[in-house]
């Protein structure tokens, strides 16, 4: 199966922060969930990956490409949609899509126009008076016009309203289904992958943690609870994290078959979530630390 994007031992280091041997491949056709908390290392990779940094070490590579000798033919194949707006708000859509279009030698009207008219975006009133989600919406027919076959999604839904990101999920679900796109989203909005996601890619601290089926995190990882009698040191090296209160403890662990068999009965055992593996992730972290 074909990877889109390709990190290989990257390294990457900031005063205070570091992207340790960062590998990850992300496959074509597919919408891959890019999780992780503020501060450890997604902003970092996107800007890697997009040629906005350079890696200290290791190689990043897009559709097969390095990304230092053919940076102009990679970024001709990538629409980039960020959480921020990057547009001159004092110009109209139709002004702006007059200044990116030249950069691009397959833009294509007809598809910008079936955009806007999809989109139902105003194509000459000033940007400044779009909403939020307007402005998503404009990003994203602007990224698409230009045939692009890797979109980037840098938070994509934070500040739109439940509505709102509902019907921005529908549109990225609608683009899948030829087959040739592939989308890296990266999002703290977990709930939002849910809908989507075909692959999640979590990272924590610089580290890769995991990229896997969405569907089989599920069947791997477990939030299991229960009385303290139930623990011992063998048992805690079960989980990634525990939380223990007077009564009980829950925990998450990454085997949930073999917790299943330790407690069979004994213990509570539920679907563990995306939140869940951030959140005992972390403070796994911090008591190793």
């Amino acid at each position: 199966m074909e990877n889109v994007i390709e990190l290989k031992n990257v390294n990457k280091k900031f005063k205070g922060f570091e992207l340790k041997d960062f590998s990850i491949s992300i496959k074509k056709g597919f919408i891959t969930g890019f999780i992780g908390g503020n501060g450890v290392g997604k902003s970092t990779t996107i800007k890697l990956i997009m040629n906005m940094l350079q890696p200290d070490s290791g190689e990043v590579r897009l559709f097969g490409l390095d990304h230092k000798k053919h940076e102009k033919e990679i970024k001709q194949r990538i629409g980039f949609v960020y959480d921020e707006g990057t547009f001159y708000e004092h110009l109209t859509l139709h002004e702006m899509k007059k200044i990116i279009k030249p950069s691009y030698k397959n833009w294509d009207d007809e598809l910008f126009e079936f955009y806007v008219q999809s989109f139902q975006l105003p194509l000459n009133k000033r940007l400044k008076t779009f909403s939020k989600g307007m402005m998503m919406k404009a990003s994203l027919a602007l990224a698409l016009s230009h045939h692009a076959e890797l979109i980037i999604m840098d938070e994509p839904t934070s500040g739109l309203d439940p509505i709102f990101r509902r019907e921005l999920l529908d549109i990225l679900h609608d683009l899948m289904q030829d087959g040739e796109k592939t989308i890296f989203f990266s999002t703290h909005i977990t709930t939002d992958l849910d809908r989507i996601a075909d692959y999640i890619t979590f990272i924590h601290n610089g580290e890769h943690i995991f990229t896997n089926e969405f569907y089989k995190i599920q069947e791997r990882y477990s939030i299991v609870k229960g009385n303290l009698d139930l623990l011992d040191a063998d048992i805690e090296r079960e989980f990634i994290a525990l939380r223990k209160f007077k009564h009980g403890f829950e925990g998450l662990s990454a085997n949930k078959e073999k917790v299943q068999s330790l407690f069979r009965d004994l213990a509570l055992f539920e679907k563990a979530t995306l939140e869940d593996i951030m959140y005992f992730t972390k403070k796994g972290a911090e008591r190793v630390g």
